[in-house]
């Protein structure tokens, strides 16, 4: 099993669901988050004050898919969320070793 965790712009969040959805991954958690990356945020002028702004919204989308469809998803994600412009995202890929169903004590792909 694979744990995804992708990190991208606020507006392609209802695209990236679409694309978990239709890869059958069986579940999401999404958190609202703040960060930068190469691009380090841009500057603002506002009322002749130039302002840095470097804590940009992103979004974090974490999946645990069999290690058989991590890879078809990472690359249905990089083809339909990518812009080709600084902050587009990222995607973490780890390592799962076992996965526990509280509710009926599966283990392993069963209790995705």
């Amino acid at each position: 099993m694979k744990k995804l965790e992708i990190i991208i712009k606020p507006e392609r969040l209802e695209d990236l669901k679409t694309i978990l959805d239709n890869c059958n991954a069986t579940g999401l958690m999404i958190t609202n988050i703040m960060g930068y990356g190469n691009q380090k945020g841009y500057k603002r002028i506002y009322r002749g004050n130039e302002y840095n702004v470097n804590l940009l919204p992103k979004v974090k989308v974490e999946s645990v898919v069999a290690k058989e469809s991590a890879d078809s998803i990472i690359d249905t994600v990089v083809k339909e969320i990518s812009t080709g412009h600084y902050g587009d995202g990222k995607i973490f890929v780890y390592d799962v070793e076992d996965v526990v169903r509280i509710r009926t004590g599966e283990q392993g792909s069963a209790a995705l």
